[in-house]
């Protein structure tokens, strides 16, 4: 099953006189989506009443859920301490949202500092694999999404995520591809243009991976040092465009967990991603 929705409350949600994210489950059943991301991003806080709260009713409409994680995280800080902050971020988003009945956290990676790139990476991948030993006594069941990130001095290329999802079967890559299209400066272009990253996913995860990857989707503005704002649908003049993107996906027979974050828009332009797909 392929799973879409948006990633927070939208402004359609609130002008429907809605105001508590519990209520999200009523909502998106009630226009025909099925799922929904959390975001944590600024630290993770909730009570066990309204994860609860959450739980029940996204279970009663059929809602999947999904957490990201604080933005801060960056597996590539050169101090220990930062690395141990980074992981207990990702431990406190996984249980947080398993208490609200989801599975998928989405994390930033890491960002270059004053390292150069490939001693950037190589530090993530140490910092990952640190990681990945410290949930493995979680006893319940879960994914890390590691994402692709949309500016030049972030780490996150499809390649680089890709390579992160080797360290241990718990991860699972998060493809942002407003975020892909902003640090290439415009190369999501045609279906061989994501045809291209599918393929390359499929060949070195496997197609049992690769076919539940997580997915955000949104026009984003970018410039010289890539990614400045998310958009709307409307835009025409960034990119990219879903249809080619969704058609691939069912050509492949994949079930992505596709994520909208469009500004503001994000559960209309999730109705225009469903639309695209023949079985969604």
């Amino acid at each position: 099953m392929i799973r879409i929705g948006p990633s927070g409350n939208s402004d359609a949600f609130y002008a429907s006189g809605r105001k508590h994210t519990y209520q999200e489950g009523e909502f998106l059943h009630s226009i025909g989506l099925n799922a929904f991301e959390y975001s944590f991003g600024r630290g993770v806080s909730m009570s066990d009443d309204t994860a609860n709260k959450i739980k029940s009713e996204f279970a009663k409409y059929g809602i999947a859920l999904s957490v990201h994680a604080p933005y801060y995280t960056n597996f590539a800080n050169p101090d220990p301490e930062m690395i141990a902050k980074s992981i207990g971020y990702i431990k406190q988003s996984l249980t947080a949202c398993n208490k609200m009945g989801g599975e998928r956290v989405v994390f930033h990676p890491a960002a270059c500092g004053k390292a150069t790139r490939a001693e950037a990476v190589e530090a993530t991948k140490r910092n990952l694999a640190l990681l990945a030993e410290s949930c493995k006594d979680i006893p319940f069941a879960f994914k890390l999404c590691a994402e692709t990130m949309g500016k030049n001095n972030q780490i996150g290329t499809v390649e680089e995520v890709v390579d992160f999802c080797l360290i241990d079967d718990m991860f699972y890559p998060c493809f942002d591809f407003g975020h892909i299209n902003a640090y290439t400066h415009g190369g999501l272009k045609t279906k061989d243009d994501y045809r291209r990253i599918l393929d390359y996913t499929i060949d070195k995860l496997g197609f049992e991976k690769a076919s539940v990857m997580h997915v955000h989707f949104s026009k984003i503005q970018y410039g010289d040092k890539g990614e400045i704002r998310h958009l709307t649908f409307a835009d025409d003049k960034y990119g990219p465009e879903y249809a080619p993107l969704g058609e691939l996906f069912d050509e492949y027979k994949m079930s992505p967990y596709i994520v909208c974050e469009s500004n503001g828009t994000m559960s209309d332009d999730a109705l225009i991603i469903k639309n695209v797909h023949k079985n969604a």
